[in-house]
C-alpha cells in the first residue's frame, strides 16, 4: 500500500503486539499517577499490562464517572497529564461534560482517515461540523490540517450561504454529517450552482447505502469514520469499503454490554477504546456503542483489526441527525407533565433523511401542547402524536429506531 499515511498502517501482527507491549505499559503507568484513577487503578502493576488479554483484567471507564469527577478545581476530573489551562481548548458536551482538546500533530487522529478518503494537499474541505462548544468541527479541521488541505469554516445551517460559499472558493470536499450534504447538494441544484465537491467524509450517523450510492451517482465518494468527542477517531472505512478499520493509537475491544469481559471473535457487543493519546489517557474507557470484530484484514492493504462500524447501542440511546436522543431526555419529557404517562420516540428515513415522531400516552389533549417542549428537551423537531392510555407497548422501549442500517 503505497499511498498510507505511515508506516504504522502496514506494521505485522507481531510488530504491532511488540510496539503495544512498550506503549501499554507506559499510558497505564500515566494514568495511575492521575487523581482520576486514584481508585481504579490504585492496585495496578502498569508493566503487567502489555496485551489486550491483560488489559481486560482493568475496570471499566464510563462516561458518567469522568462527568462526576469533573468540578471547578478540576474541569476534566483529574483524567487529563496537564491542567485545563495548557490544552488549546475546552469544549463542553451535553451533560454538561467537557473535554480537553489540542491543534497539533493530529491530535485527534482524523488526518489517517482524511488521507484514506484521498484528500490532501489542493483539496479545500467544505466542514460543516459544528464549532459552538463541541468539538466536531475542531476534530476534522485538525485532520484537515494533518494532511494539507484547506478548510472552509462552515458549520452547521444557512444552506443559501454554504452553497454560495463553495461555489466561490471552489470547495472540493466536504466533511459533516451524512445527511446534510444532501441538503446542500439538493439546494445548488436548486439554486443552478455546481459544485467541485468530489470527495466526503462523514461521522455523527449513520452512512445509509442508499445515501451513499446517491451521492455516488453526483460524483462524490463518501467514506465515514466512526469518531466521538472524548477519544477522537476510533476507526475509519479506506476505498475498500469493507468494515471500519481502527486507528493505529487506540486499543479496541468488544464487550458484553454492562461488562468489561471480552464476547467471542465476531460477536456483537459494546465497544471500549484505550487511548494511548499522552495527554488523555482514557483507558477502557466504554463507549455505550455495538459492533463486532471482522475477521481478517483489508483488502486496501491496511493490517490493524477490522469492526464493523456502528451497530446501535448498548442502552435505548439514538442518534437523530448527528444528535443523540437519550432515555432520560424521554423521561424527562413525561415528568413535565403530570397528565402524561409514558411517551415513546420512533425514529425513521424519509427521503433520505432521519424522521422523529413521538407518541405521547396521556389523558387527553392534543400534540400542540408538547411541541416547544419536545425541542427543548429532546433538541429536535419532531412530529407529536397524542394517544389514548395503554395504547403504547408495554415492552420498556422508549427510544424505537427503524431505520434500516443495511
Amino acid at each position: 500500500m503505497a499511498d498510507g499515511y505511515d508506516a504504522l498502517e502496514r506494521r505485522s501482527a507481531k510488530k504491532r503486539a511488540a510496539d503495544l507491549a512498550k506503549a501499554l505499559p507506559q499510558q497505564i503507568a500515566a494514568a495511575k499517577a492521575l487523581s482520576g484513577y486514584a481508585t481504579s487503578l490504585a492496585d495496578v502493576d502498569p508493566a503487567a499490562i502489555t496485551d489486550i488479554s491483560a488489559l481486560a483484567s482493568l475496570p471499566v471507564l464510563r462516561k458518567s464517572e469522568l462527568g462526576a469527577a469533573q468540578s471547578d478545581a478540576e474541569p476534566f476530573g483529574g483524567f487529563t497529564t496537564r491542567p485545563a489551562h495548557e490544552f488549546a481548548h475546552i469544549f463542553q458536551s451535553p451533560g454538561p461534560l467537557y473535554e480537553p482538546g489540542m491543534v497539533s500533530d493530529n491530535w485527534w487522529r482524523m488526518g489517517r482517515f482524511l488521507h484514506a478518503a484521498g484528500i490532501g494537499k489542493g483539496d479545500i474541505v467544505q466542514n460543516c461540523f459544528g464549532y459552538h462548544l463541541t468539538p466536531a468541527g475542531m476534530i476534522f479541521e485538525n485532520g484537515a490540517r494533518a494532511v494539507g488541505a484547506a478548510v472552509l469554516p462552515a458549520g452547521t445551517g444557512q444552506t443559501d450561504l454554504q452553497v454560495r460559499a463553495a461555489v466561490d472558493v471552489g470547495s472540493t470536499a466536504y466533511a459533516g454529517t451524512p445527511d446534510y450534504l444532501k441538503i446542500v447538494l439538493d439546494r445548488a441544484t436548486e439554486m443552478g450552482e455546481t459544485l467541485k465537491i468530489t470527495r466526503a467524509v462523514v461521522s455523527g450517523g449513520a452512512l445509509f447505502p442508499s445515501l451513499r450510492q446517491e451521492y455516488a451517482d453526483r460524483g462524490i465518494a463518501t467514506l465515514q469514520c466512526y469518531a466521538t468527542a472524548d477519544l477522537g477517531n476510533i476507526a475509519y472505512e479506506s476505498a475498500a469499503m469493507e468494515g471500519m478499520i481502527v486507528d493505529e493509537a487506540v486499543i479496541v475491544e468488544i464487550v458484553t454490554p454492562g461488562t468489561g469481559d471480552p464476547v467471542a471473535p465476531g460477536e456483537v457487543g459494546e465497544v471500549l477504546v484505550t487511548t494511548l493519546n499522552p495527554d488523555y489517557p482514557l483507558i477502557r474507557f466504554a463507549t455505550g456503542d455495538m459492533s463486532a470484530v471482522m475477521e481478517g484484514e483489508s483488502p486496501c492493504g491496511r493490517t490493524n483489526m477490522r469492526i464493523k462500524g456502528w451497530m446501535g447501542r448498548a442502552d435505548q440511546t439514538t442518534k437523530v441527525k448527528g444528535m443523540f436522543v437519550r432515555p432520560e431526555q424521554v423521561a424527562a419529557l413525561v415528568a413535565r407533565h403530570s397528565h402524561v404517562h409514558k411517551a415513546r420516540v420512533i425514529v425513521t428515513r424519509e427521503n433520505e433523511m432521519d424522521k422523529m415522531h413521538v407518541r405521547i400516552e396521556a389523558d387527553g389533549g392534543d400534540w400542540t401542547e408538547y411541541g416547544e417542549d419536545v425541542h427543548d428537551l429532546l433538541k429536535l423537531r419532531a412530529t407529536i402524536e397524542v394517544v389514548a392510555p395503554g395504547d403504547l407497548p408495554k415492552d420498556g422501549i422508549v427510544i424505537e429506531d427503524l431505520r434500516s442500517y443495511d
